[in-house]
């Protein structure tokens, strides 16, 4: 309520600096009376990847915590080439080095994917 207020005391002495009047209430100007301040809603995912080769998609199981391991249970396969979109990461550290080595390379990072979480070394942007 206090914040509506100062937008309207705000508007109205800007208006009045400038030489115009504004309407006393917001009924009056045909706007509704609650103003919203929220963000607008964000966009939806288009961030694309491609599989470099047949890659598992693993769910954390009940003791891995919200990161998968490569001890995670399987979901399902990418196979090579498949396309799916992917705009979150998930970080999976350990204290003794990187989380995995798969598709030739060491990582920490897990694309999550439509069915569980698939590293990242495995997917190439498409």
């Amino acid at each position: 309520m206090i914040f509506r207020r100062l937008l309207t005391t705000a508007a109205m002495t800007a208006a009045a600096l400038s030489g115009f009047s504004l309407p006393a209430t917001p009924a009056e100007a045909g706007t509704p009376a609650v103003v919203s301040v929220h963000a607008p809603a964000a966009a939806p995912c288009t961030s694309k990847w491609r599989a470099v080769k047949r890659v598992a998609v693993r769910r954390p199981g009940p003791y891995d915590g919200p990161v998968a391991t490569m001890n995670s249970p399987v979901h399902h396969h990418l196979s090579r080439g498949q396309v799916v979109r992917s705009c979150i990461v998930a970080v999976g550290r350990t204290q003794s080095g990187p989380a995995y080595r798969a598709c030739g390379k060491d990582g920490s990072l897990w694309r999550i994917v439509p069915g569980g979480q698939v590293p990242q070394t495995c997917l190439k942007r498409a």
